[in-house]
Parts: C-alpha cells; structure tokens; sequence
C-alpha cells in the first residue's frame, strides 16, 4: 500500500474513533465546532500527553520537544501574538484544514433532527489560506515558521436558526465532522511558496490573468498576489491602469 494511502487510512480510522467518542458523550448539535480540530490533534500526534502544554503565557496544541503545532481552522489574526511568542524558540507549525468538499446537514433547534445531505456548491482550494496569511503576513517569513493544509471532505452540521424564511442564511454551524482526507500540502519555507504559482503565466501578468490560472475569484487573486509579493516569491514590473503587473522573483 502507498504511503499516501496508509495516510488516508490512518485518518479515517481516527476521525472515526473520535467522532464516535465525541458524539457517545455529547451528541452531534452541542459539540460546539470542535471535532474537526480535535481529529487535526489526534492525527498530528497520537500521544495526548503532548497536548494542550503551557509555553510562558500560552497553551500549545501540541509540544513535543522544540516542536509546536497549532491547528488553527480560522481566525489567524488570534495566532499573531501566540506565535510572536513562539518562534524565536521553536519551529512551529500552522495546521490548517480547508474542506474541498462539503456535504451540508441541518439541525432542528427544537427537536435535534437532522435533515439535508446536501454537496456544497462553493469551490475551495489551497488559495483559501491566503485570506488567513494576510493577517500574520510579518510571521511567515521567519525560519521557524512552518505551513500544512490539509485538504478534506467533511459533513458540516448547522442550526436551523437562521435570519431567512427557511432560517439557513446567518445560520450557526455546530460541527464539522471530517470524513476523507484529500491531500497534504506542506510549506516550509520560500521556496515552497512557489508551489502556489500556476502554469501557464506569462511574464507581466496581473490578477486577473492570475485569477484565470488558478480557477481562483479575482479578489482571491489579489490577496495571495500580495502575501506573495511580500515574501518576495513574486516581484512588480509594473502597472497596466491601475493593475500591478506580476512575475516570478525565483528560479522554479
């Protein structure tokens, strides 16, 4: 068996051992979003004695030795001061799950029944976690900074409660419960950085043309065109109107 699919299996046999603890003690509608990263800890490092370690101020998710993980499914900007902390004295590693594929189920307040199944028609992709790298953009350059998205299939439960007629847009989500592991992508210094640059692009390209490449929305484009300009993976060679025209800083 391939090492990718011993991963793959490894995975499911994990999500599936917690999901089933999770949902015996507290059932699927009050695990308060947290399964997913908890599987992400499970599957990072088997051993629970190396969760959950007080560093000076903060709790690491994970510490092993000068090892740092942190599975952060949001919010980086929460990371920044955490990570200020950490990296002058460990090598740290960001775990960020992007769900590739979704499958929706909804949770009657009232009653707890679940309806729906549903495959989400919104596309993600790797390009995703530029949104989040903006905001800790003065951390990822430092040499103790390290990267890996993982890419899944999950089912996501959410509440019926909602602001519309059919209560689902503004509605809260309870949990995510991940299903298949897609993909691994790790990052762990510049150069891998280059690994987000499609094919295909012409010298003096803009966002647009970007956007086009990546399958990405032009908004998308923009962001990860400015993470990676401040990591000097692409430089500016000029301006077309007000577009900033683009092309590789680095050998590939």
């Amino acid at each position: 068996m391939e090492q990718q699919e011993l991963e793959q299996k490894r995975f499911h046999e994990i999500c599936q051992q917690v999901i089933h603890d999770k949902i015996t003690r507290e059932g699927i509608g009050t695990l308060g979003e947290k399964t997913l990263h908890a599987v992400l800890k499970k599957y990072f490092e088997p051993m629970e004695e190396y969760h959950e370690i007080k560093v000076g101020r903060y709790v690491a998710d994970i510490l092993h030795g000068a090892d740092i993980i942190e599975v952060q499914t949001k919010q980086f900007n929460k990371l920044r001061s955490k990570l200020k902390a950490f990296l002058p004295q460990y090598d740290v590693t960001v775990v960020h799950p992007i769900l590739v594929r979704k499958w929706i189920y909804w949770i009657e307040p009232e009653t707890g029944e679940i309806s729906g199944g549903r495959r989400s028609p919104r596309k993600r992709s790797k390009y995703d976690i530029f949104v989040e790298l903006y905001k800790i953009k003065e951390a990822l350059s430092d040499p103790n900074f390290h990267l890996c998205l993982v890419l899944l299939e999950a089912e996501e439960y959410r509440m019926l409660n909602g602001w519309s007629k059919d209560k689902k847009k503004g509605s809260v989500c309870s949990d995510r419960l991940p299903k298949e592991l897609i993909d691994l992508i790790y990052v762990n210094d510049r150069e891998d950085y280059q690994q987000f640059l499609p094919q295909g692009l012409e010298v003096g390209y803009s966002s647009k043309e970007f956007a086009k490449a990546a399958g990405i929305s032009v908004s998308l484009a923009q962001v990860t065109l400015n993470v990676l300009y401040e990591l000097k993976v692409v430089k500016r060679i000029g301006k077309k109107g007000n577009a900033f025209l683009y092309e590789s800083a680095m050998t590939r």
